[in-house]
């Protein structure tokens, strides 16, 4: 048995991915019979929408998908995340940095540099510098001194992954904690042991498994599946066509229909998730994106 969870961010309405990403994470819990918990990742204030958040947990119950316990927000753990910094900054692991996002991004276009990686401008300064940059008025952030870590993950569904962790931001300088720091110790406190979220965060793991491990935390296990494509190959979007559950009922159908869709595409039949449990196997899933057409898309 292993706890799951499924942990939106309320800065819109679900479409179509985010459900079905929410359907694979509860059917990996409840074939598991396993705990299933919802987390709202709420940390970037300027984005989220207290009407999402209920719009999204509404789409869910809708769908027939429950959850054990509260909604968590990661907007009321503050002192965790402080906690976790604090314990990293003992440990000479921090440093400030000043750098702009536009350095950042010339930087990693530069010979040698990897697309969006902090190249460390910061990291060495003297402590002259350092004080000048404070004189300067511009509040830094946090980052974690990596040293530049190759970091190996066994993925459920994308088998073996290596990724090198560059120096990721830990606090950003408006005073929030980072979103890589954020899960990490809200995964740990809340218990979730098996990680189920769509492959365009698969990037992103290294840096967590390294996190969890330097602050002694328990890693838990991932299972990265496939995003849903527009026709034209990108994301889906509100460009796109009918792409939320709102859309779809405006058409007609119903959340059943919704379901069935869904479950169609992992290959399997039924209506209701519980229906759907009854032919759910992990290793069985599919591999590749799925492609929801513009006969689908438009009604």
């Amino acid at each position: 048995m292993a706890t799951g969870r499924f942990a939106p961010s309320p800065s819109g309405r679900l479409h179509v991915g985010n459900l079905r990403t929410a359907l694979l994470a509860w059917l990996f819990a409840r074939s598991a019979g396993s705990a299933f918990l919802v987390r709202m990742e709420d940390l970037d204030a300027g984005r989220t929408r207290e009407e999402h958040y209920r719009t999204q947990l509404d789409d869910l119950a809708a769908l027939g998908l429950d959850w054990d316990g509260e909604v968590v927000r990661q907007s009321a753990r503050s002192a965790l995340y402080d906690d976790a910094i604090e314990r990293l900054t003992a440990a000479g692991l921090t440093y400030e940095c000043w750098c702009t996002r536009k350095e950042i991004l010339d930087a990693s276009t530069a010979p040698h540099g990897a697309p969006g990686a902090y190249g460390g401008r910061c990291r060495d300064l003297g402590e002259l510098e350092r004080a000048e940059r404070r004189a300067g008025g511009r509040v830094p952030a946090l980052r974690l001194r990596t040293d530049h870590q190759v970091v190996e993950v066994e993925d459920r569904q994308r088998g073996h992954y290596a990724g090198s962790v560059d120096d990721l931001v830990l606090r950003r300088n408006d005073g929030t904690a980072a979103y890589n720091l954020a899960v990490v110790v809200d995964d740990a406190e809340q218990g979730v042991e098996e990680v189920v979220r769509a492959d365009d965060l698969l990037p992103s793991t290294p840096r967590q498994v390294l996190l969890a491990r330097l602050l002694d935390l328990p890693v838990p296990t991932y299972a990265h599946v496939p995003l849903v494509l527009a026709p034209d190959g990108n994301r889906l979007a509100k460009r796109h066509g009918a792409v939320t559950l709102a859309d779809r009922l405006a058409l007609g159908e119903e959340p059943a229909d919704v379901v069935r869709l869904l479950g169609a595409s992992l290959g399997l039949i039924g209506s209701t998730p519980v229906e759907l449990l009854d032919g759910f196997a992990p290793d069985r899933l599919p591999r590749e994106a799925w492609v929801l057409g513009a006969e689908l898309l438009q009604g």
